[in-house]
């Protein structure tokens, strides 16, 4: 089994087309396997991947890898992944299957307190983030390739971050608000957490102005 880093929060509607949508993905993934596959979710909102078949242990790798996965151990200077949970004067809290606290000196992406930090990196809640634990003591620092991948959000064009939407709910409401021009295309952070990239002459707060209300949502712009 493999326990899949990105959270599945929504309810009603929403929640049946996010399984639906994550279904399809794991399908792209490793359909063409020789492996039969369960998905479900767990209490903490994590699905989960059950997997039988030659390929299974192929089949993980794969998921893994696109996915990232959340492990029932941490281990000093390991590389995982959690998601984002809370954030205070301290630092960064991550959702990894267990609470990690980044503190404030461990996020490692320039001045300012972690509020300030998330807001310019249009951190919403429940990106996934890569971190390097410290062991059991239920701390870590931000990945460097983290931190490189943030930082390179803010030297390109602009950024419109939204959660509690699939990929295609984004593209879809975007085209029906007449902003099919403004936009390159809608990266994939997590399953309910999007990344709009802005045109080169696109305004990422005016693109918010303009769709957030029709995206029930947080949503957080990247502006370089």
């Amino acid at each position: 089994m493999v326990v899949l880093a990105t959270k599945l929060y929504v309810d009603g509607d929403a929640r049946e087309r996010a399984l639906d949508s994550l279904r399809s993905l794991v399908d792209n993934e490793i359909g063409d396997l020789a492996v039969e596959y369960e998905l479900g979710v767990r209490h903490d909102d994590f699905p989960s991947v059950t997997l039988e078949g030659e390929d299974a242990t192929v089949a993980r790798n794969v998921l893994r890898e696109e996915f990232g996965e959340i492990v029932p151990d941490l281990e000093a200077g390991e590389t995982a992944v959690g998601t984002l949970e809370s954030w205070d004067d301290d630092g960064f809290v991550l959702d990894a299957g267990q609470p990690v606290r980044i503190p404030a000196d461990e996020l490692g992406l320039g001045p300012g307190s972690p509020t300030q930090i998330r807001e310019r990196y249009g951190l919403v809640q429940h990106t996934p983030l890569r971190f390097v634990s410290d062991g059991d003591d239920g701390t870590a620092r931000l990945a460097d390739d983290e931190r490189d991948r943030l930082y390179e959000w803010t030297r390109g064009n602009g950024r419109l971050n939204v959660n509690s939407a699939t990929r295609a709910e984004v593209r879809a409401t975007l085209n029906r608000a007449g902003h099919a021009q403004d936009y390159v295309t809608v990266e994939r952070l997590g399953l309910l957490e999007q990344s709009v990239i802005c045109t080169e002459d696109t305004d990422p707060p005016g693109l918010l102005a303009s769709v957030g209300e029709y995206l029930p949502a947080e949503l957080r712009c990247v502006v370089p």
